[in-house]
């Protein structure tokens, strides 16, 4: 059993570097500069491999009557420190713009997938996760790619280096030396596969702590209300609890380990020191060789203590980095625009025998053996109860999500034939919960057609009644709607929502209980908004009140995901079916 864990355990390791190396490709573009970061990489750790020779020397030169001997050395030595210095200046500069580009890359290469991912990757995950492996993961890699990852291949060369010149000094001192460093190494590996585990567990907690903190924020409004605020400060108080109680476990394997190689280091200094002294009264050994061997010393096991603490911080970042290839291996639409789509889109739909379900919830049909046509340009209407399959059905237009059995057509072609990026421009949707973006109103009524002139713009404001209430205010277009449109009433964020649509100009139209919430004079500038952009487009129009779908060409009263009757209103109302007593109920109250 202990090996079979052994066994997993070393598959994800190597599954996890391998991840890690995948970030190399990002550094490609840099690699002359990295190149040049890493010679000078080089030139400094060999500055420093040199120190310990010289003060031997000086040293043994102090049994030497010339002045100048020793002055030649001392002369040396401060040369050495200036280029040392001029090299670890060029390193840490080329490194941090390597890393700075490099990062910058990584972040627009996953926001870039991130964004043109299907609808259903976001249905499972929660928009703080998301955020936090955009903002922490790619800020823990920045340690790694301008410190830790420099200082590995460092203290890398100086073990080896140091271990030639050690065995260059007495290979009899090096090889008793060297009858430590296994076990010192072994418990590298074992401590380092623990800290590894609690690195990526406190990764994952501060992720669902940054969630909290997101959804909380984003619906402060509702937390005040129902004065929720104590619930969720116990709420992250909680999970930020976890995140110290997994940390501090963490951090005392590190303890341990950190002691462990202290009490190493120490002890082989005094090892080598008892050693040497012995050598040396042997005459196979001067005193300055001595000295010089245990400066190595100190410079490899110091080495080797310090790798376990990068060996951790490597660790973290290759969590970090499984992280960001998950998002980065999920499969994106594609959104390139095909130039073969040169006809526009007339707006004939049709449903033959459609069966869908939520790929979160497989076993439960929204939709189920749905058939209907809708002709070009005709204005259909659907209604019934929450969870019908209303919304569903309408946004299976956009190719959202694939279905399970038979068509969505449109133009008597299958959705999945037609480029995304060509099908999504002929359709607009005005939802009932309007999301604004937090520019100015300009901005978000140009979202509808990027790169629209102004007077489009103006013109498409007008149309869908805002332009009276937009030139109240003293800034006019340019007035900012705040986060998510919090500035505005809800009669005006609809309203410049229709005006996004009129200015994408669609030909399949749809309105989910877009009137749903407002008053009624704000429905009636709203419903007169809605007129204005249904001319001469196909709209599907779904409503709770009744009232706003009565000169619809045709109803489809929907109940558990299957068309239970069609028809006009008036059709509709004579029958004694589904839509008869949602009206009575309605008009009568």
């Amino acid at each position: 059993m202990l090996y079979l864990s052994f066994i997993i355990m070393k598959k994800k390791n190597i599954s996890g570097f391998k991840k890690f190396n995948r970030l190399f490709v990002f550094v490609k573009p840099y690699r002359l500069e990295f190149s040049i970061g890493l010679f000078f990489l080089l030139l400094s750790t060999l500055a420093s491999l040199v120190f310990p020779a010289l003060m031997g020397n000086l040293v043994d030169s102090a049994q030497d009557t010339m002045v100048d001997n020793i002055n030649q050395i001392a002369i040396f030595l401060l040369v050495l420190f200036a280029l040392q210095a001029i090299f670890s200046y060029f390193r840490i500069v080329i490194f941090v713009n390597v890393t700075e580009k490099t990062l910058a890359v990584i972040r627009q290469k996953t926001y870039a997938h991130l964004i043109k991912l299907p609808l259903p990757f976001f249905s499972n995950r929660r928009v703080g996760e998301l955020n936090s492996r955009i903002s922490s993961d790619i800020s823990m890699l920045q340690e790694t790619f301008t410190t830790d990852l420099a200082e590995f291949l460092r203290q890398i060369i100086i073990i080896i280096g140091g271990i030639v010149f050690l065995s260059l000094t007495s290979v009899k001192l090096t090889l008793f030396m060297l009858a430590i460093v296994p076990a010192m190494m072994l418990a590298a590996v074992f401590f380092g596969r623990y800290i590894k585990r609690f690195s990526n567990e406190v990764q994952e907690q501060i992720a669902q702590s940054n969630t909290i903190v997101e959804e909380t924020l984003q619906g402060i409004m509702n937390v005040k209300a129902f004065t929720n605020e104590l619930f969720e400060i116990d709420r992250y108080a909680k999970k930020t609890n976890v995140v110290k109680e997994i940390a501090t476990k963490g951090g005392r394997y590190r303890g341990a380990f950190a002691s462990f190689i202290i009490f190493c280091l120490f002890g082989s200094i005094v090892a080598v020191i008892w050693y040497g002294v012995i050598l040396i009264n042997a005459n196979e050994l001067s005193m300055g060789q001595l000295f010089t061997f245990i400066l190595y010393s100190v410079f490899v096991g110091a080495s080797i203590g310090g790798m376990a603490d990068i060996y951790a911080k490597i660790q973290k970042a290759v969590g970090a980095t499984e992280h960001l290839m998950d998002i980065l291996d999920e499969t994106a639409e594609d959104i390139s625009f095909n130039n073969k789509e040169q006809r526009l889109i007339e707006g004939h739909i049709a449903f033959k025998n459609l069966t869908f379900a939520y790929p979160s919830r497989p076993d439960i049909n929204v939709i189920k053996s749905l058939s209907a046509t809708i002709n070009k340009g005709e204005q259909i209407a659907l209604v019934g109860p929450s969870g019908s399959g209303k919304t569903t059905l309408a946004t299976l237009l956009f190719g959202f999500y694939t279905t399970q059995k038979q068509e969505v057509l449109i133009d008597n072609q299958c959705i999945t034939d037609y480029d995304l990026h060509f099908l999504r421009q002929h359709i607009a949707i005005v939802p009932q919960d309007i999301l604004l973006f937090g520019g100015t109103i300009k901005e978000n009524i140009a979202y509808g057609k990027i790169g629209a002139t102004d007077q489009e713009i103006e013109e498409a404001a007008r149309k869908a009644n805002t332009l009276e209430f937009i030139n109240e205010f003293p800034e006019k277009m340019e007035t900012l709607v705040g986060e998510r449109g919090i500035q505005l009433s809800g009669g005006q964020r609809q309203r410049i929502a229709i005006a996004r649509a009129i200015l994408k100009n669609p030909r399949i139209l749809i309105l989910d209980e877009a009137t749903s919430a407002l008053d009624s004079e704000s429905e009636k500038l709203v419903q007169d908004a809605m007129d204005e952009l249904m001319k001469n487009r196909t709209s599907i129009v779904i409503a709770h009140r009744l009232s706003t779908i009565k000169n619809a060409d045709c109803i489809l009263v929907l109940e558990k995901g299957e068309i239970k009757e069609k028809g006009t209103h008036q059709e509709l109302e004579q029958n004694d079916g589904l839509y008869s007593q949602l009206s009575q109920m309605q008009f009568n109250s």
